[in-house]
């Protein structure tokens, strides 16, 4: 697998709505983040979007693997390359959000050294128009995590 940096309109539509359901954050933050594709025989399969958020903080926004090569160890690759990139670039610090009933995904992120800091009590509520369901389950708070670099 390579993963490589690429531009934001290189990036598959239905793998960033995969992880976030709004078009205008998503449109937003890959015009002004540092966009990546993961790839397996010259094919994306997978992507990221690293974005500066403070000072020496950096924050993957958007994360997604094709549904038929998750669990393949693509997801934690990229959130490694994430962090060696940010480091590399002189954060400190990296962080990662994921709704309160993203079980998968919050598992995976600790995973990869990632721990939980604080809950963004009714992100998804505020921000997004339509409610989300997630696994049968409501998705109202945004988990947030984080490591030091």
């Amino acid at each position: 697998m390579e993963i490589r940096r690429v531009s934001g309109s290189e990036l598959p539509q239905r793998l960033l709505l995969a992880a976030d359901e709004s078009r205008e954050a998503v449109a937003d933050y890959v015009d002004r983040g540092w966009c990546y594709g993961a790839f397996l025989a010259g094919r994306m399969v997978g992507e990221y979007v690293l974005l500066h958020t403070r000072p020496f903080t950096a924050e993957v926004v958007n994360i997604a693997v094709e549904p038929a090569v998750q669990r393949q160890g693509i997801g934690g690759a990229m959130l490694r390359h994430a962090a060696e990139t940010a480091r590399a670039s002189g954060f400190r610090k990296l962080e990662i959000g994921t709704g309160n009933s993203g079980f998968g995904q919050m598992a995976l992120y600790i995973r990869c050294g990632f721990r939980m800091e604080w809950i963004d009590r009714g992100f998804f509520s505020l921000h997004y128009p339509e409610p989300i369901l997630e696994a049968g389950l409501p998705c109202t708070d945004m988990v947030r995590m984080g490591m030091l670099l």
